[in-house]
């Protein structure tokens, strides 16, 4: 039933655990995991011209490296990954990508980081409602 799995991950503390939810429906199913991460660029909205390039850089470094940090735990699974950053829009980009490629299943957390929590609103909650495919949620308290 589930042959793609889209992980979208912040880096946060929350994300390993929804990295391991994910990963492990994978296992358990043979499937592949896609895993995104996006630079929210509404960051930059409120930057000075001058520092948006060193905060982009230092942006796309951070997802980068929650991308590679989920694709390892999935390869020390025996779990095969595609990973991309993208940037934008969090909820825009995750429904995107699950439309574009051949996602079955999108697994994220509930909650990231205070910003998005406080200012912006869920990412998930718009996923979960704009998605073309399931989407499963994993709390912080799992």
């Amino acid at each position: 039933m589930y042959e793609t799995i889209l992980l979208p991950t912040d880096g946060s503390d929350h994300a390993a655990t929804v990295a391991d939810h994910a990963i492990d429906v994978a296992a358990t199913r043979d499937a592949t995991l896609h895993v995104l991460s996006v630079v929210d660029d509404r960051a930059f909205l409120v930057l000075d011209e001058d520092r948006v390039e060193q905060v982009r850089d230092d942006l796309e470094a951070t997802a980068r490296e929650a991308v590679d940090e989920a694709a390892t735990r999935a390869a020390d699974r025996g779990v095969e990954t595609t990973t991309a950053v993208d940037t934008g829009n969090p909820a825009e980009c995750i429904v995107d990508y699950a439309a574009s490629e051949p996602v079955d299943l999108i697994v994220m957390g509930t909650s990231g980081d205070e910003y998005e929590r406080n200012v912006v609103g869920s990412v998930s909650q718009r996923v979960v409602r704009e998605a073309p495919v399931p989407v499963t949620t994993v709390g912080p308290d799992v």
